[in-house]
């Protein structure tokens, strides 16, 4: 009896304690709730799903280095950020170009369009090269600072990194800017 009382505490602390207590999931996609980038912790700030009627394109995770409650919180954070997809679905390099040029330029102003501009289209170069996604594939955006922002497919980089925190911001803002792709996959992110 004894033993049992002893026993059960422990097998519950361990069960806490196990990977899988510190992670979160959302249409059967678990994200940990901490990521190591660029020798920075990255805490998940949240999770959405992006979806079109009944049809599930991914689920995103962002990873920031503090939880950030709107793009100009994101933006002030210090360090690397990583914002995850895990495709449900496969998607087409022209479709993904589309969505992503057409959600920057909803969220920039005309002066920012025309800085981002050649940027824009090495993403778009980068998109194109992969080719098509597959359900399963897991496509990385990550900032570094000093590098730029790193495109990488399944643990693959794509190209070498496109320059600039401004960039990375203005794919950010297609997820949690003023004009996101998806409201839902916004709050989602948001951590809400």
């Amino acid at each position: 009896m004894k033993t049992h009382r002893i026993l059960a505490p422990l097998c519950l602390l361990a069960l806490l304690s196990s990977p899988w207590s510190h992670a979160a999931t959302l249409e059967g996609q678990t994200f940990d709730h901490s990521v190591r980038l660029a020798s920075h912790d990255l805490k998940l700030n949240g999770l959405g799903l992006r979806a079109v009627l009944i049809i599930k394109g991914y689920v995103a995770g962002l990873y920031l280095s503090d939880k950030a409650a709107s793009l100009q919180e994101m933006s002030a954070l210090p360090g690397p950020k990583r914002l995850q997809l895990r495709m449900l679905r496969g998607a087409g390099p022209d479709d993904f170009n589309q969505a992503l040029v057409h959600g920057i330029r909803r969220n920039a102003s005309e002066a920012e369009q025309a800085r981002l501009n050649d940027r824009i289209t090495q993403l778009e170069q980068r998109i194109q090269a992969i080719g098509n996604t597959v359900k399963g594939d897991v496509i990385n955006l990550d900032y570094l600072p000093g590098q730029g922002t790193v495109l990488a497919v399944n643990g693959a980089p794509k190209g070498p990194p496109i320059p600039g925190a401004d960039f990375y911001n203005a794919v950010l803002s297609i997820f949690v800017g003023e004009h996101p792709v998806d409201g839902r996959l916004k709050k989602g992110l948001l951590g809400q």
